[in-house]
């Protein structure tokens, strides 16, 4: 349950992670809003986009752009219609899963869907380590600072402030663990 003193932006949002870390990577965002975008999710609202270091996988990865995107939960499909679009928009931009964490043209994370609360084989909503991901907080933030983590109870701006100084480690939340589920998997955002 969401404390009554935390403010709620005035519509549900579905909430996007875009990176990309290989070829022309801000292309690579651009392009994928507006797949987005012409496969119905608007108006999409963005983030500005941040340059980061690579977190986990193989060592040697240049560093990512990341973006996160929003629309109206009513301009988007079901959760698994809309995991199954960025699939398939990520690999359009030649996406493929090999290795977990693993560099890539693109990578679109299904952040939130309003404020439900999913847990499939496949599909886990909230983003189960969105939490301990400043790379996705501070363009979360950038773009909805007031939006609350359903299961957490704590707005984005609360999340980020919870990871301390850049640099400083993560805190682990109750929505980080795995759950049991490898994330290279097909089907799984990673």
């Amino acid at each position: 349950m969401v404390p009554s003193h935390v403010a709620r932006p005035a519509e549900p949002r579905v909430v996007l992670a875009l990176g990309s870390n290989l070829g022309d990577r801000r292309d690579h965002l651009l392009r994928a809003r507006r797949a987005l975008a012409a496969a119905g999710l608007r108006p999409l609202a963005a983030s500005p986009v941040v340059e980061t270091d690579p977190v986990g996988g193989p060592p040697g990865q240049p560093r990512y752009l990341n973006q996160v995107v929003s629309c109206p939960v009513g301009a988007a499909p079901t959760p698994r219609a809309l995991l199954a679009l960025c699939l398939a928009i990520e690999r359009a931009h030649g996406r493929v899963r090999r290795e977990r964490w693993a560099a890539r043209t693109l990578d679109i994370d299904l952040l939130f869907f309003g404020d439900r609360v999913v847990d499939e084989p496949g599909l886990v909503i909230p983003h189960p380590r969105l939490a301990d991901r400043r790379f996705v907080l501070e363009p979360l933030v950038a773009l909805h600072p007031e939006l609350v983590h359903p299961v957490l109870g704590l707005t984005a701006r609360e999340l980020l402030a919870r990871l301390g100084e850049p640099g400083g480690d993560a805190v682990q939340s109750p929505a980080s663990p795995r759950r049991g589920r490898d994330a290279a998997e097909p089907g799984r955002h990673g």
